[in-house]
C-alpha cells in the first residue's frame, strides 16, 4: 500500500467552525497514527466567499491547534503549488481529456435558457436536473460555437442505466441509482474548476491516499468515482464524518452565532481542552480512556472507532473537560493563563495575585468565569441578610451576628496575618463558643465577599484581603445585621 497522505482543504471564508477543526483533527491523526503525511490545501477558487485575512486564520488555527503540516503553501512540498487559484491553468486540459473520451462535454446553455428549465421543472413538481440540451451537439456545431467565443461550460456526462457502488470506511457499502445523477458542471464559464472537480484532480495529483469530509457529501461520492474511472485513477478510502449537532438536534451554524475555535479560545476554554472533546465528537478510543494529549491521540486514533451517528455539541461536557485541564496545570501556568482575567477587575497593588490563583485553579471550569468569581475582592457589593441564613451550615440572622461580635475582637488581635494563623484563631474561638465551624465561617465569608458562592472559603479570602480591610467588612456586616 502506497504511503497514507491526507489533506485539509478549507476554504478562506473567515470562520474556523468545529466541524472544520474535527475534519483537520481527524485527517491529522489518520496520517500520524499510520506514519503518514498531513497536507494543507487552500481551496480559493470560490471567490465570492473570499474573506481577505482568512488565510492567516486557517494557518493560525492549525498552529494553535499544535496540527503541524508536512507540506503547504507556506512550507511547499513535491506536489505544489498548493493553493487552488494558483494551479488554475491545470484543469481545463483535463476536463478536455474527458470530453475526447466520451466521459464530458461543452455546454453553451445561458442563464435564461437553464432559469427556464428550472422553473418548468417547478411547475411540473419535479426536482431539477440540466435536460442535456447540448449533449446532441456534433463536433462542428461545437467547434464554429468555440470560435465565435460562446461561452461555455464542461459537464460531466453521467451514465443514465445502473447504479454506481462505493466503499467508504465509516458508512460501509454505498448504492446510488446512476439516473438519479445530474451532469454536474466541472469547468465554469470563467474556466476556473468547480469544487467537485477540482477536489478529484487535485487530490489525485498530491497522491491522497485518504478523503476525509463531512457526511453531507455522501451523495457527492459517486460522481467523484464516475471521475476516478473515467481517468482510469485509484480511487482513494472515503472517510465520511457524522454531523456534529447541537443538543437539540439541529446543525451547527455561524449563522445562528454557534461559536469558532478562536470564540473558544476566547471565551476561555483551553486549546488542549478543546481538542480533546472535539476528538471525541464522533470517534470513540478502543478503551475507557477520555483524557488524551494530542501525542496519545496520534498513537490511539483508529478509523474503526469514527461512528456513523450525528454527535451533539454539549458545552456542559466541554466545562467538564476544560475544568480536568484546568486542575492538571502547573499553579504557575495557571496563573499566567488567569492574569489577563485579573485586569480591570482587581485594581488594588496589595493584593497577592498569586494567593488569587490558588483559590481559583480548582474551582474554575472556564477562564472567562473569573472576573465574576473575584468582583467582591476590590469592592464589597451591596448584599442582603438574607444570605446569611444558611440551612445545612445551621446559620440564622442571630447566631450570625454573634459569631461576627464574636471574631471581630480576636481578628484584631492579631499580631499575624496568614492562613494558618487565621484558621487556628477561629477554630479556638468555635471551641470555645460550642458551636459548629459553618456557624463562625459561613457569617466570616458572608461579611467578607457579600456573596453566598465564593471560589475560597473564609479563612483563604480574609488572608487575601489583609487584615484592614477584613476586619473594615467584619464591621459592616455586624452593622448590617444589626439594623
Amino acid at each position: 500500500m502506497s504511503d497514507v497522505r491526507t489533506r485539509f482543504a478549507p476554504s478562506p471564508t473567515g470562520y474556523m467552525h468545529i466541524g472544520n477543526l474535527r475534519t483537520a483533527l481527524y485527517e491529522y491523526l489518520i496520517a500520524k497514527s499510520q506514519n503518514g503525511k498531513f497536507i494543507l490545501r487552500i481551496e480559493d477558487t470560490d471567490q465570492d466567499r473570499y474573506v481577505e485575512g482568512a488565510v492567516d486564520v486557517i494557518y493560525n488555527t492549525l498552529k494553535v491547534a499544535g496540527l503541524k503540516h508536512d507540506e503547504g503553501p507556506d512550507i511547499g512540498g513535491d506536489y505544489g503549488p498548493y493553493v487552488q487559484s494558483e494551479r488554475k491553468n491545470l484543469y481545463l486540459p483535463y476536463a478536455k481529456e474527458l470530453v475526447e473520451k466520451g466521459h464530458a462535454y461543452y455546454c453553451f446553455c445561458t442563464k435564461e435558457r437553464l432559469n427556464e428549465v428550472k422553473e418548468e421543472c417547478e411547475k411540473k413538481g419535479v426536482p431539477y436536473k440540466y435536460d442535456r440540451h447540448c449533449l446532441g451537439l456534433s463536433k462542428d456545431e461545437i467547434q464554429k460555437k468555440l470560435d465565435a467565443g460562446e461561452a461555455f461550460v464542461v459537464r460531466q456526462k453521467m451514465p443514465q442505466e445502473g447504479s454506481t457502488t462505493f466503499d467508504d470506511a465509516v458508512y460501509g457499502k454505498i448504492s446510488v441509482e446512476n439516473k438519479e445523477l445530474e451532469d454536474q458542471i466541472l469547468v465554469k464559464s470563467d474556466g476556473l474548476p468547480t469544487y467537485n472537480f477540482a477536489n478529484v484532480i487535485d487530490d489525485h495529483l498530491m497522491k491522497i491516499t485518504h478523503v476525509v469530509r463531512g457526511s453531507e457529501y455522501l451523495s457527492s461520492a459517486p460522481k467523484y468515482n464516475l471521475l476516478y474511472e473515467a481517468f482510469g485513477w485509484e480511487i482513494p478510502t472515503y472517510v465520511h464524518l457524522p454531523l456534529i449537532v447541537k443538543p437539540d438536534g439541529t446543525k451547527l451554524s455561524k449563522r445562528q452565532g454557534d461559536k469558532s475555535f478562536e470564540d473558544l479560545i476566547s471565551m476561555g476554554y483551553l486549546v488542549d481542552a478543546i481538542i480533546n472533546y472535539v476528538v471525541l465528537l464522533g470517534w470513540s478510543p478502543a478503551g475507557t480512556q477520555e483524557m488524551f494529549t494530542l501525542q496519545e491521540l496520534e498513537q490511539a486514533f483508529n478509523i474503526k472507532g469514527i461512528s456513523k451517528s450525528p454527535s451533539a455539541f454539549d458545552f456542559s461536557k466541554l466545562n467538564w473537560f476544560n475544568a480536568e485541564y484546568i486542575r492538571k496545570l502547573p499553579l504557575e501556568q495557571f496563573h499566567e493563563k488567569a492574569k489577563p482575567y485579573y485586569e480591570g477587575v482587581i485594581k488594588n497593588p496589595n493584593i497577592d495575585l498569586m494567593k488569587v490563583s490558588k483559590i481559583l485553579q480548582q474551582r474554575t471550569e472556564v477562564l472567562s468565569e473569573i472576573p465574576g468569581k473575584i468582583d467582591f475582592i476590590d469592592q464589597l457589593p451591596e448584599y442582603s441578610n438574607e444570605i446569611y441564613v444558611h440551612k445545612k451550615m445551621k446559620t440564622t440572622f442571630e447566631n450570625s451576628l454573634d459569631s461576627l461580635k464574636a471574631a471581630l475582637p480576636v481578628l484584631e488581635g492579631l499580631t499575624e496575618w496568614d492562613e494558618q494563623t487565621l484558621h487556628d484563631s477561629m477554630m479556638e474561638l468555635v471551641q470555645q463558643l460550642g458551636i459548629k465551624n459553618g456557624q463562625m465561617l459561613w457569617p466570616i465569608r458572608t461579611a467578607i465577599t457579600g456573596k453566598d458562592v465564593t471560589p475560597g472559603g473564609a479563612i483563604e479570602i480574609a488572608d487575601i484581603l489583609g487584615k484592614e480591610e477584613t476586619l473594615r467588612r467584619i464591621k459592616k456586616g455586624i452593622e448590617q445585621l444589626s439594623a
